[in-house]
């Protein structure tokens, strides 16, 4: 038996997937959380062999829960469950130890057959993703470009963004006159639009 952890903080799309994965004999859901912050704790209780992972969640995105979910136990796979099908965050689930990543209109079959390959220790991508992938290449922002277009991203002055950072404001304006650069923006709130358009935050 299969047991599998889903993570998404829409209850629908959880009670469809619970509902669609139980359907299969080998396959029990035995944690569903709706945000990244309970994954960690839910998998500990629980033990899953797969957690299946939204990307875009409350209390920590999936991609960040892949990662802690990796480190407190590795032997669980996880497989990134998303509506964006972005090249930027299929190469952030790899480097988060994902060995997985489906997009969520692919078919219920689809779905099903990604749990059962990445228990038994393959990877599975969505192959037009992981096409689009490769064409686009990886993100040329730097780790501290991309928290610093984070925390502007709600449109806080760079004052704020410094404070928040323990930065300086003429290091945060160096970093987001970069970032808007790398993403070829005209303003810091495109360059936003156009990272996280890419996967990039």
């Amino acid at each position: 038996m299969i047991k599998v952890l889903l993570a998404d903080d829409q209850a629908l799309v959880r009670g469809a997937l619970a509902a669609l994965l139980g359907l299969e004999p080998d396959i029990e859901v035995v944690a569903q959380v709706g945000s990244g912050a309970e994954v960690v704790p839910a998998a500990l209780r629980t033990g899953p062999d797969v957690a299946l992972l939204d990307v875009q969640m409350p209390g920590g995105d999936g991609l960040d829960a892949a990662g802690a979910l990796r480190s407190a136990l590795p032997t669980c796979r996880v497989v990134v469950l998303t509506t964006f099908g972005r090249p930027g965050y299929l190469a952030r689930a790899m480097r988060a130890g994902a060995s997985g990543f489906v997009v969520k209109d692919a078919p219920p079959e689809q779905l099903v057959d990604a749990v059962r390959r990445v228990h038994a220790g393959l990877r599975v991508v969505d192959p037009t993703l992981a096409a689009e992938s490769l064409s686009s290449g990886t993100s040329p922002l730097t780790d501290r470009e991309r928290d610093v277009l984070v925390a502007a991203a709600d449109g806080s002055t760079v004052a704020a963004v410094a404070a928040r950072l323990h930065l300086s404001e003429g290091t945060v304006r160096n970093h987001l006159s970069a970032a808007i650069g790398k993403t070829s923006a005209r303003t810091r709130a495109e360059a936003v639009r156009l990272a996280d358009e890419r996967g990039w935050l």
